[in-house]
């Protein structure tokens, strides 16, 4: 985690300042601003219009009555994107640019999904997770199976068969 923190708040911010120099120095101060600005404009626009196609495809889901789980990334890459198009500087509006349009976004969810749904647990009856971390200070019980003492409001007894999830495309 500290690697990552430290490339956000330092690294990235350098890298950032170089590239704008060197923008600075090859076409002028004034329009390097002004890039900045319009990059920043049009990122907002590029946003707002794909927040909301993201947005209509969650709705368009819970009405077929299928589970939003593509939809949902998308709207939080498009988030980041955009994010990342405000933010001043070329490289992150690079990759802001990449999570905003549609094509390279599937690329990555397509890897975000590849990468993370291995790690997931999902929920069952309750929508607690069962054996995940917030389960610390909980032993089972003399059969092994359960808590000990008593049982909270949702847990149930019950037996899992794993299936393989469905490929996102």
């Amino acid at each position: 985690m500290l690697p990552l923190l430290l490339l956000l708040f330092i690294v990235v911010p350098i890298v950032e300042l170089f590239v704008i120099l060197q923008v600075g120095e090859a076409i002028g101060v004034l329009p390097t601003v002004a890039l900045l600005i319009a990059d920043s404009i049009l990122g907002s626009v590029l946003m707002r219009s794909q927040g909301r196609a993201a947005w209509r495809r969650f709705n368009a889901a819970l009405v077929e009555g299928r589970i939003p789980h593509r939809e949902v990334l998308d709207g939080a890459l498009v988030i980041f994107g955009g994010a990342l198009l405000l933010t001043p500087g070329f490289v992150t509006d690079i990759f802001g640019g990449v999570l905003l349009l549609p094509p390279t976004r599937a690329v990555v969810r397509a890897i975000l999904v590849r990468r993370l749904l291995p790690r997931l647990v999902i929920g069952g009856v309750g929508g607690g997770l069962r054996g995940g971390p917030g389960r610390a200070g909980r032993r089972p019980g003399p059969s092994g199976s359960g808590p000990t003492g008593s049982a909270r409001p949702g847990d149930v007894e019950g037996s899992a068969t794993e299936i393989d999830p469905p490929r996102l495309p």
